[in-house]
């Protein structure tokens, strides 16, 4: 399998398809797999790009002192590595936070953004929910972990259809999730990130994606970064949960190929 090196460790990656590039970030769990379901989609136009993040997956379990910049700088190693100078970036969740600090601090490598499921900062209720998580994680393991977010991930409509293939995804994530010390600290810089006074400066052509029935990072986050963000376009989803990737897989790559077609250099 693909690897490559960034510098102090190295990255598990895949490239799909041919055409002007698309970074794809995942989220907390910072898994490759991820995407799978938007792969064929997107490949059709462009060269889609994934990867375990640093210290998860197939990439070098390297240790540091996690933050969202970090996970950031990582991602413009990465782009450097592949000798990717501009691309389209896509980021879920926690990548979607990785996302804005890209936006942020590297424009000049970005075509468009599209922020999916993410949050500004880290209010009462988001502090509540990862306090709990990290607990249950710290007090009963990697197993019970990845069970109960399958609750807060998923909306109950789905879980209850899907449940064989959640089975499938949770063992599967069990087989491959990063030491507890890593999880936790990625945690802690969710909770510490803040970038929320500087996105009136994203002058990137940005689309935010969400769902009305998120329980992880509700719609309101979804609409306060379209009001900070100068001309950012919002699509929310009705039904999707948190992760709407999956659970809107087709309409998740309707909703965001256009934008991104529109945004592509010629």
């Amino acid at each position: 399998m693909p690897r490559i090196s960034i510098g102090d460790c190295s990255l598990y990656y895949e490239r799909h398809g041919m055409g002007f590039p698309i970074l794809f970030i995942s989220g907390l769990g910072g898994f490759a797999s991820f995407w799978q379901d938007q792969i064929a989609a997107f490949a059709k136009r462009f060269e889609v790009v994934i990867f375990d993040h640093r210290g998860i997956g197939q990439s070098d379990p390297a240790r540091i002192g996690y933050t969202v910049e970090r996970m950031a700088a990582d991602v413009v190693s990465l782009m450097d590595a592949l000798q990717i100078r501009r691309a389209h970036v896509v980021g879920h969740s926690t990548g979607g936070a990785i996302a804005q600090v890209l936006a942020i601090d590297h424009p000049g490598r970005l075509a468009s953004v599209v922020l999916s499921a993410t949050w500004t900062k880290a209010d009462a209720y988001f502090r509540r929910l990862f306090a709990f998580r990290k607990e249950v994680l710290m007090r009963l393991g990697p197993s019970t972990y990845l069970q109960s977010a399958t609750l807060y991930w998923y909306p109950s409509w789905w879980v209850a259809k899907n449940n064989e293939r959640l089975r499938q995804l949770e063992a599967q994530n069990l087989a491959n999730f990063a030491p507890i010390d890593i999880v936790a600290s990625r945690i802690d810089a969710m909770l510490a990130f803040d970038r929320s006074n500087e996105l009136a400066r994203i002058n990137t052509p940005t689309l935010v994606v969400g769902a009305e029935d998120d329980i992880v990072t509700p719609a309101y986050f979804a609409e306060e970064l379209a009001r900070l963000i100068p001309a950012a376009e919002v699509k929310l989803f009705p039904r999707g949960g948190h992760f709407l990737v999956h659970v809107r897989a087709r309409e998740f790559s309707n909703a965001v190929l256009p934008f991104l077609v529109s945004h592509t250099p010629a």
